[in-house]
């Protein structure tokens, strides 16, 4: 047997905001999913987020297809290929960002927060910048990956608030880290093992300010599929004000004979991961 992925993702404007600057994507020939979380007013975050997004995804297809994994930006030491490869795609996503901010006034500002990860059977890449978070369920347990690049979680982190007033502070919207809004960027890259069974969220803000780890594990633990999970999620944060954009990406490792998962590829016209990586 070999670990495969199944996938389900949606996103809501909510119950607030005129338009979603929120995005996500996916591309599981090649074990890679993104969200991100864009900002900069009327319709730049939108651009921001679809920037990431698309940047990320095509790295990736075209190295795989190539064979060849270009590096970007800083070298990252400690990690894996996959987590190079990750944080190049990042870099090459904030550089493409930051330029097209650059070109047009209308634009100029805009970012992005992102969550990733890069699966391949086992191996599993998660990175981020900015507050959306991913999250890992596992046999019955829950816990946050990421750690938010926010002034609140750094005021936390350092003990000069509680975790009650961080939920209440009027801070909660200021990031320390978004693609785009620098010429360079630093994500947290982290490689860690997928067991079969374990689900992954990929979320905005929009979802985890208003629904608790606890609620998570149970709505996803109760649902029948993935999707009805996302649904469930997303409308629990709608019932509780819904005043910003709300993106979940649901992620479970499952295992699936070794042919299934070649056929699979074959037919979605993509080829096996390269062994470069």
């Amino acid at each position: 047997m070999t670990l495969a992925v199944d996938v389900a993702g949606k996103t809501d404007v909510g119950c607030v905001r005129a338009n979603n600057e929120d995005n996500f994507g996916y591309d599981a020939r090649y074990g890679i999913f993104v969200v991100c979380d864009g900002m900069g007013g009327q319709a730049a975050g939108e651009v921001a987020s679809k920037i990431g997004v698309d940047v990320l995804l095509n790295y990736f297809r075209e190295a795989a297809q190539s064979g060849d994994y270009p590096q970007v930006g800083t070298a990252f030491e400690g990690v894996s290929a996959q987590g190079q490869a990750l944080a190049s795609a990042i870099q090459l996503a904030n550089h493409t960002i930051h330029e097209a901010s650059q070109k047009n006034a209308g634009t100029a500002g805009m970012g992005s927060t992102l969550v990733a990860a890069l699966v391949q059977d086992n191996a599993l890449c998660i990175a981020h910048v900015g507050d959306s978070r991913i999250y890992l369920l596992r046999q019955g347990t829950i816990q946050q990956l990421t750690q938010d690049h926010s002034l609140v979680m750094e005021q936390l982190r350092r003990g000069y608030i509680t975790r009650e007033e961080a939920e209440r502070s009027t801070n909660q919207h200021i990031i320390l880290r978004a693609l785009g809004t620098e010429e360079e960027v630093q994500p947290d890259i982290e490689d860690l093992v997928a067991l079969a069974g374990d689900v992954l969220l990929m979320t905005s803000d929009g979802l985890t300010k208003y629904v608790r780890d606890q609620e998570i594990l149970q709505m996803v633990g109760q649902s029948e599929s993935l999707e009805m999970a996302c649904d469930a999620l997303i409308q629990t944060a709608r019932r509780r004000g819904g005043d910003d954009n709300i993106t979940c990406l649901l992620l479970k490792i499952v295992e699936r004979p070794w042919y299934k998962k070649i056929a699979q590829r074959w037919f979605s016209g993509g080829p096996p991961w390269q062994n470069s990586i």
